[in-house]
């Protein structure tokens, strides 16, 4: 019989220092009516998504504490439903900007893919960030 490995915990005491949180939403998939060419017009295309919201140093007990992922999801699919959109570009800086209107966002990073929008490439797209 093999015995299990003693596993030592992460000391305790020291001085730390809270720098910040991070919070993310990877790979959000949504199907939006966006481009500037004819063969674009009135149909949906596939966007992949990703924001990275950083804020300040904050204790997290509670989903109040905290961005929830949800409410990044919903600012993306808001912007979606208020109809086509020409550029990606614009799509991201129209979520950047609705993601920090939550004052406790230092710094939103915005990254999209448009799979399929250049032939021989898995993707084409856009990464932007704001700060504050």
């Amino acid at each position: 019989m093999s015995s299990s490995p003693t596993v030592t915990p992460f000391p305790l005491g020291g001085t730390f220092q809270r720098e910040g949180l991070s919070v993310f939403v990877r790979g959000l998939k949504l199907d939006v009516g966006i481009g500037v060419y004819d063969h674009e017009q009135g149909r949906l295309q596939t966007l992949v998504i990703d924001v990275t919201l950083e804020m300040g140093p904050v204790v997290v007990e509670h989903l109040a504490d905290t961005i929830n992922y949800e409410t990044v999801a919903a600012a993306a699919r808001a912007i979606a439903a208020e109809g086509h959109v020409g550029l990606v570009e614009t799509f991201a800086e129209r979520l950047a900007v609705a993601c920090l209107d939550d004052p406790r966002v230092r710094r939103v990073a915005v990254r999209i893919e448009k799979p399929g929008a250049l032939q021989g490439a898995e993707a084409a797209g856009c990464a932007l960030a704001f700060s504050r």
